[in-house]
């Protein structure tokens, strides 16, 4: 039996395969018996050395898919050129904007059977992207006038729980129409705190991996 020596070169194999196979048949079509038969002659332990389940190799592929994506965030987070403004409104574009999300919203499991992988989410959603990105750019923009409000923190889990969870059509199944009046409501809410940050190009772009969601889950 093939075995790999390097810990770290037979968890990429793994994320590598999962990745291909995720793609090709959908997260919810994939077994771990699937992932199994394309590893070389790697055994399910060593599989399950590494991974407790297929939802945690699930996460793993998709922090790896992200870790670029976080870098260039934290970049727009530190530019000096914008306020803070700007810098939220430059974040939402590449977020959203980046190809890597066809990806995501490709192999997209459903959140509906995966409680542990939402409750993951959530809590990424809360303990990572506020704090470390929205947050800070919230602060800035009170400092430089940008943006006026008295609880930043609260503004910034409130506009990143309704981006990330109440408009994420993997969580609540939403349609392209639903996501469509989603995303209406949720530009009228920024609106009313003076941050007008979305247009026609993030809207065409929601909708659009929606549709990806939609077609491939």
């Amino acid at each position: 039996m093939a075995r790999n020596k390097h810990p770290e070169e037979t968890v990429s194999l793994i994320l590598d395969v999962a990745f291909r196979l995720f793609m090709e048949k959908g997260y919810e079509s994939t077994s771990i018996q699937d992932i199994i038969g394309q590893l070389g002659g790697l055994s399910k332990g060593a599989i399950y050395h590494h991974f407790r389940s297929k939802e945690d190799i699930l996460v793993a592929v998709t922090q790896r898919m992200t870790q670029e994506s976080n870098r260039m965030l934290a970049d727009i987070r530190d530019r000096g050129d914008l306020t803070g403004k700007e810098k939220l409104k430059t974040i939402f574009r590449a977020s959203i904007l980046r190809p890597v999300q066809d990806d995501i919203f490709t192999v997209a499991p459903n959140f509906h059977n995966n409680p542990r992988l939402l409750c993951s989410l959530l809590w990424d959603t809360m303990e990572e992207a506020v704090p470390n990105y929205i947050l800070p750019i919230i602060r800035e923009g009170i400092s430089d006038g940008s943006i006026e409000t008295e609880y930043p923190r609260q503004l910034a889990e409130l506009i990143i729980l309704a981006a990330n969870v109440w408009m994420n059509p993997m969580i609540f199944d939403s349609s392209v129409e639903e996501t469509c009046g989603k995303f209406m409501v949720f530009g009228q809410m920024l609106k009313g705190f003076g941050l007008d940050i979305l247009d026609d190009e993030i809207k065409a772009r929601i909708l659009e991996l929606t549709g990806i969601y939609q077609k491939n889950k």
